[in-house]
């Protein structure tokens, strides 16, 4: 095979999934309740009423799972911790159970040569926290620390890299203000609330994380980073996109790259929030340095002003505020019904080489969901292969031009519980029938399997 477009000696090939997604066994071993485990109970919030109570029984299926990713050839592998797991309350008593799950798991994938990758939050807040005010609450900030602290001492010595949350505008706008993600709340202002706590929160652990990790240990947060295009030249459209870029994107990147809240994000929001949740002291301890940031890109956005002409077209609005909407996806789109645009992967990475020139970054996620069926022990997922070419070479753009980026983790392993959607989208390279848990390899599995090898396309 001949190679066009080589990555860089040493780039890491990776995958992802985060615990509630794929462990099941949600009462084993004294683990405790998560808010999704609520949020799932509740009529209507997901769709078909699917839980995670079984999901892809990876707990019970560790072994196997493995030995699947080293036949692949996976280099890095990022899964998550589940904080009720591991402390079923989120503070107090410790499951030694629960811990020796994540021990079990770092030895099996050190044993096959593949390097952990641990998030160390990925959505599950304990429900025993939650009903304590949750995000809201500046005390979850103090239990977050101790969390993250007792699995860094727990794992740090065999783990080379952590990274603290996952996708913190999720929690925070998805959770709090559209009311689409667990806990279900739909204020706006709540949403602010929560992201300055995750934003205390992240930086603080990375503190407590450097007291007990070795020297050598990679500490990083994982944005999902939007990249957004205003839809129209209309001067009302380009301000509602930099309205966008702030309170979803420069509201996580500016406090951890030392920079603090923008001014333009206080003065835009002061009809939403009036900040009175930032306590004397804060904006100095938001920033911890970092050795890394995650990556998540899936699409791209283009925004609107609600008045404006392209914003009273068929649109969607945009959490947290209603100064702006993103337009409907359309042309080419995922089975999930989102927009095709790798090129925008490039223009993402490059502008956020240009905010932070120094900053290493990896890609934690990136894929597409489409249900290709099984047919005589065979997935054609062509589709995905597709999708995924496109982007590794709007990644290979991106690296050409200079931007520092060490690895890529594809989104998913295996199909999984996709959160609201249930189990109707599939993100992953592994086909699971939900039925009887058997595990397919996609078409798309031994392509990603040939890409490592060879190190390119």
């Amino acid at each position: 095979m001949s190679l066009t477009h080589r990555f860089p000696d040493g780039f890491q090939w990776g995958t992802a999934t985060s615990a509630y997604q794929i462990e099941g066994a949600v009462d084993a071993d004294g683990r405790g309740a998560s808010i999704w485990d609520t949020f799932c109970r509740a009529p209507g919030r997901v769709l078909g009423g699917d839980t995670g109570d079984v999901a892809c029984d990876h707990y019970h299926r560790l072994e196997g799972d493995l030995d699947l990713m080293s036949r692949l050839g996976i280099q890095t592998y990022r899964f998550s911790v589940a904080w009720p797991r591991v402390i079923p309350k989120g503070r107090g008593p410790v499951s030694e159970a629960g811990l020796d799950f994540y021990r079990r798991l770092v030895d099996g994938l050190l044993e096959r040569g593949i390097a952990p990758l641990v998030t160390l939050f990925h959505w599950d807040l304990p429900q025993a926290l939650d009903d304590e005010g949750g995000w809201l609450s500046r005390d979850t900030v103090d239990a977050y620390v101790d969390y993250a602290a007792l699995v860094a001492e727990a794992l740090g010595d065999r783990v080379p890299s952590f990274t603290t949350f996952n996708e913190p505008w999720c929690s925070a706008f998805l959770g709090y203000a559209s009311g689409d993600h667990a806990p279900g709340h739909t204020d706006a202002g709540e949403a602010f609330r929560v992201a300055h706590h995750l934003n205390l929160a992240h930086a603080r652990a990375v503190s407590a994380l450097r007291c007990v990790l070795p020297s050598s240990a990679a500490i990083s947060l994982t944005l999902n980073v939007h990249q957004v295009y205003p839809a129209s030249d209309d001067p009302a459209d380009r301000r509602a996109t930099e309205h966008v870029d702030l309170i979803s994107n420069r509201i996580f990147l500016d406090p951890a790259l030392g920079h603090g809240y923008p001014d333009a994000l206080v003065d835009t929001t002061r009809t939403i929030t009036d900040w009175s949740f930032v306590e004397a002291g804060d904006i100095g301890a938001l920033h911890a340095p970092i050795d890394g940031l995650g990556i998540n890109y899936y699409t791209s956005a283009l925004i609107a002003d609600p008045a404006s002409p392209a914003g009273r077209q068929a649109h969607l609005a945009w959490p947290g505020t209603t100064k702006a909407v993103s337009l409907a996806p359309d042309g080419e789109l995922t089975g999930i019904g989102w927009r095709i645009t790798p090129g925008a992967l490039t223009d993402l990475l490059r502008r956020i080489a240009a905010d932070a020139p120094t900053m290493p970054l990896t890609i934690h996620e990136n894929g597409a969901a489409y249900d290709v069926a099984v047919i005589d022990g065979l997935v054609d997922d062509t589709v995905r292969i597709r999708y995924l070419d496109a982007h590794l070479r709007a990644l290979h753009d991106a690296i050409t031009a200079g931007v520092d980026v060490r690895g890529y983790m594809l989104w998913s392993f295996l199909d999984n519980f996709e959160w609201a959607w249930g189990y109707s989208q599939r993100f992953g390279i592994v086909h699971v029938d939900f039925d009887t848990l058997a595990r397919t390899p996609k078409a798309s599995a031994d392509w990603y399997a040939g890409v490592i090898a060879a190190n390119g396309l």
